[in-house]
């Protein structure tokens, strides 16, 4: 940060927050302030109390200790409406959108309050386009929510804080569903509104993207604020070694041989459902022992693509075969059965029953099959089950008797992946496997993946994080508009590349080269 930064006045400024959820203590007395025009990023990992922290600042959840001011006035604690009158607006990393509504009408919802009179859809829908089009966050502004997929969700949220006309925004992970190209496009719109004195909270994982972006880097661990750091000053390597508490041992993954193919599509099509992208004449092999990593831009036919793998769908053309023997009948049942466990996209809505305990859900998909007998479910092996998978796979939490709600993303996802895992499954279908978890998570997933493909798994891996497809992926295919690309072995393509493919660019060339 520059002299002139220095001197810019403090837009935001937080002192001694603490909050309690009954033992736990999320945040601990946590201090500091942001400047106008100012970026600093929030580093931790996951359950170290970044979410927390913002909900704080945001108004939804009251600080038990310590207080927030905003452009120099206390903020009322508890209050989301105080906050965004004061010129906070937040992109949660958990949507909080209305399925049942359209883009237009939950960006505008609570911008206007009762009997301001009638609001002009043309003009909320004009400006909603405008913003999108500025952002490269292209949606349907007449689309119902319910209708999208996770990552056009996440376009909605981000455009939901820019309508409001945010001077202090809090973007946590607002880069996980694009590619390269758009996040570098938003990186820049982004500083053209630092210049003009936005100033933001950043949270995010990628730590070349807070590299990029911030002027400082705040580090929470447990709880606590442990380090500040000038971003000019530090490295990817210093950050790593703070959020986690020592040195961080990323996996290494080598290519491995194609084993046999153990499910094939031959250009297989699906039937189009709501707006979701259908699959057009895909043909995929997967081999035992290969993990194939799939890029594409959210909303390109990934939702398609897994409802089928996971038997929420069937083929409208063409054919599925599992070993040597085509696949006729077709039902989630039949899929588990066969051998295919899933890590779904959205770990809240489709991985886990929120009200469910630890107990519970670490047998959701296998409680007919290993815990019950005639109908009665064994309670303390499914127990024990639960105790196990804490132990084996560090799920960090007061005991597997918790409502899984309560815990964090990171720790959410483990007990999901341990769900899996521990089934030995011949096909392992990883949606999103690490989206929006800290480091120390994303590398022992990672090497958990590794060690299931090593064990002869074969592995898909659907990512719109071109980093991790390029380095899990020992087979590489790009989907687009529901159309895949030709399968890239590992090292033969660069991120570059693989974002033209993404675009819809390869595609068009291929179909001028075979005219």
């Amino acid at each position: 940060m520059t002299q002139d930064d220095k001197a810019q006045p403090v837009v935001l400024r937080l002192s001694n927050i603490t909050k309690r959820f009954g033992p736990v203590v999320a945040n601990d007395d946590i201090s500091f302030d942001l400047a106008q025009g100012e970026v600093i990023a929030l580093l931790g990992e996951n359950g170290a109390g970044k979410s927390t922290l913002m909900n704080i600042l945001f108004g939804q959840y009251a600080a038990d200790a310590g207080e927030v001011e905003v452009f120099g006035q206390p903020l009322p604690p508890g209050n989301p409406r105080a906050a965004l009158d004061a010129g906070v607006g937040m992109v949660h990393q958990h949507f909080t959108l209305a399925a049942n509504l359209t883009v237009w009408e939950n960006i505008v919802l609570g911008t206007q309050k009762l009997g301001a009179g009638s609001l002009s859809a043309r003009a909320a829908k004009a400006k909603i386009r405008a913003l999108a089009e500025s952002f490269q966050l292209q949606v349907d502004p007449d689309a119902r929510i319910a209708t999208l997929s996770v990552g056009e969700r996440q376009r909605v949220e981000i455009l939901k804080a820019l309508y409001r006309d945010a001077r202090v925004l809090i973007l946590d992970e607002p880069t996980a569903v694009l590619t390269p190209q758009e996040a570098d496009g938003l990186f820049a719109t982004l500083r053209q509104a630092i210049a003009r004195g936005l100033s933001i909270v950043f949270i995010s994982h990628k730590l070349h993207e807070v590299m990029a972006i911030s002027d400082r880097v705040v580090v929470l661990r447990h709880g606590k604020l442990v380090a500040t750091r000038t971003t000019a000053d530090t490295t990817r390597e210093e950050l790593a070694r703070l959020m986690v508490g020592g040195e961080v041992q990323r996996p290494a993954f080598d290519a491995a041989p194609a084993g046999p193919v153990v499910l094939r599509l031959d250009r297989v099509s699906t039937k189009a459902r709501g707006t979701q992208t259908p699959l057009r004449q895909v043909s995929l092999d997967l081999h035992a022992g290969q993990i194939t990593g799939l890029a594409g831009v959210s909303g390109n036919g990934q939702a398609a693509l897994s409802d089928l793998l996971s038997g929420m769908i069937a083929p409208s053309a063409g054919q599925m075969t599992l070993g040597d023997a085509p696949v006729d009948r077709w039902s989630p049942r039949d899929a588990i059965a066969r051998g295919i466990a899933r890590i779904p996209e959205d770990r809240h809505a489709t991985g886990t029953i929120a009200d469910f305990d630890l107990t519970e859900n670490a047998m959701l998909e296998t409680y007919a099959t290993r815990f019950a007998n005639k109908g009665w479910i064994d309670w303390r092996a499914a127990r024990r089950n639960a105790l196990a998978l804490i132990d084996a796979y560090d799920i960090r939490c007061p005991g597997p008797d918790i409502r899984i709600r309560l815990l964090s993303g990171g720790n959410m996802q483990k007990l999901v992946l341990g769900r899996v895992l521990e089934q030995a499954p011949h096909i392992i279908l990883a949606n999103q496997p690490v989206r929006g978890l800290d480091i120390g998570a994303v590398n022992d997933i990672h090497a958990r993946l590794k060690a299931a493909r090593d064990a002869g798994a074969a592995v898909l891996v659907i990512s719109e994080d071109l980093d991790e497809i390029m380095t899990l992926s020992d087979r590489i295919h790009v989907i687009s508009e529901g159309r895949l690309s030709p399968v890239f072995a590992r090292g033969t393509v660069d991120a570059d590349e693989l974002g033209v493919w993404m675009a819809g660019d390869g595609f068009a060339a291929e179909i001028r080269d075979a005219s």
